[in-house]
């Protein structure tokens, strides 16, 4: 059976469904996307839009899992764990903090280093070659320090990177940051800039790449949720839908934080928590920052975007709740006072929130469903999902069409859990 004749039913339309699609497509499949909502609409929509090589380390660092309780404490701090009886939560805290262990911590970022690198060149190529217009920028990303203190500090951090992965950063002085970037207030302690680091706008790659996807005969049916799986000897032979069971000869899950709902069809419990993340939007005034920037101590990042301007980040685990917490809004314009000369928090145009996939060991899976031999799961990027997407999209398209993997899958696997 020639490839075009296999259809490929995808159940996510987030950047790591769309780019399965893309790459599954160029291979010859004929694909259909299926989401419960809104194409591209859920957390890749309003996230800060970094495809960053620099995010090698996970967050199981030794020390970790301490700080992830202090912050059970503090509704106002960035990493909040609202205190709840959940045995999926604490199941996951458990596991995340046996991780949080030098040797652990390295082995992840080895695995997240080899898939960063491969998804930028592989942006870079896609946005050359299909010219897409997301207004992608090269510009790296500057981690900003609040006091003189944490910004030596961070040396031995780079130093780490450096020695390790071979990923630098650039370090500025107060008086030299504020000359590279005049939008920043005066007696900041420093910067390190990672110039290996781009930026570009989610909403508008994915809207380039639903109608690159549809032009190439991909099919996107939207409003549509999966409720799981029609199953004959091993193999799926569609999925479950409200509008009736739509076929496939190959599946791909690829639902972000909400692929747990899909563990009894899929054979395996996937450890994956809602990590609510905030941002908030607003026009590029004249005094907008040049670069994109994070503001370490405040765990806060920003964007300026060639047509906006963003402030987001924090990380709420607060189950799949579907509010908007006007504390962790708060924190978001709070820092941006501390850092930034001025900042149109009055002319806001969006406020946002996301769930974050987020796994106990900081890595994605991406690997084959144990219950069925057709099904492939791409879910769990944690706060990466961006970064990972276009890496993600081709090894999946490699171990379905039973490529050689281009980078080693084997950190990826189900069996991890």
């Amino acid at each position: 059976m020639k490839q075009e004749q296999q259809p490929v039913v995808i159940v996510g339309g987030g950047i790591i469904g769309a780019m399965c699609a893309y790459y599954l497509n160029r291979a010859g499949y004929a694909v259909t996307i299926v989401d419960r909502g809104k194409f591209g609409a859920a957390c890749s929509h309003g996230n800060c839009g970094y495809v960053s090589p620099s995010h090698v380390l996970p967050l199981t660092t030794p020390g970790g899992i301490r700080k992830a309780l202090r912050s059970m404490l503090s509704s106002s701090s960035p990493f909040y764990i609202k205190p709840r009886l959940s045995l999926d939560l604490w199941s996951w805290l458990w596991r995340f903090s046996r991780r949080c262990n030098q040797r652990d911590m390295m082995s992840a970022a080895q695995t997240l280093h080899t898939l960063l690198q491969s998804s930028k060149q592989l942006y870079e190529t896609l946005i050359s070659e299909e010219g897409i217009d997301c207004e992608w920028e090269t510009r790296g990303i500057f981690f900003v320090f609040h006091s003189d203190h944490e910004f030596h500090e961070y040396q031995k951090t780079n130093d780490l990177l450096v020695k390790n992965f071979g990923v630098g950063a650039k370090p500025f002085d107060g008086r030299q940051l504020v000359a590279a970037e005049p939008a920043l207030v005066d007696g900041l302690g420093g910067a390190w800039l990672y110039e290996c680091d781009a930026h570009l706008r989610p909403d508008k790659l994915m809207s380039q790449l639903q109608s690159l996807l549809q032009q190439r005969g991909v099919k996107v049916i939207e409003n549509c949720e999966v409720t799981g799986f029609d199953v004959e000897q091993g193999q799926a032979r569609s999925v479950q839908t409200a509008q009736g069971p739509i076929q496939g000869s190959r599946f791909v899950v690829a639902s972000g934080a909400l692929t747990p709902f899909l563990n009894q069809h899929l054979g395996c419990r996937i450890p994956i928590q809602p990590g609510k993340g905030y941002s908030i939007t607003m026009p590029r005034t004249a005094t907008c920052p040049s670069y994109p920037m994070i503001f370490e101590e405040h765990r806060v990042a920003i964007t300026p975007m060639k047509s906006t301007f963003r402030i987001g980040s924090t990380m709420e685990f607060a189950g799949y709740d579907s509010s908007i917490n006007q504390r962790r809004l708060a924190i978001l314009k709070s820092a941006a006072k501390i850092y930034l000369r001025e900042t149109p928090l009055d002319q806001v145009t969006e406020t946002w929130y996301g769930w974050r996939p987020m796994t106990w060991d900081s890595k994605p899976f991406i690997d084959r469903a144990p219950a069925m031999n057709n099904t492939w799961i791409a879910a769990g990027h944690n706060m990466l999902g961006l970064s990972l997407g276009t890496v993600t999209g081709k090894l999946i398209t490699e171990l379905i069409s039973g490529d050689q993997p281009h980078l080693d899958v084997r950190p990826l696997s189900v069996s991890r859990i």
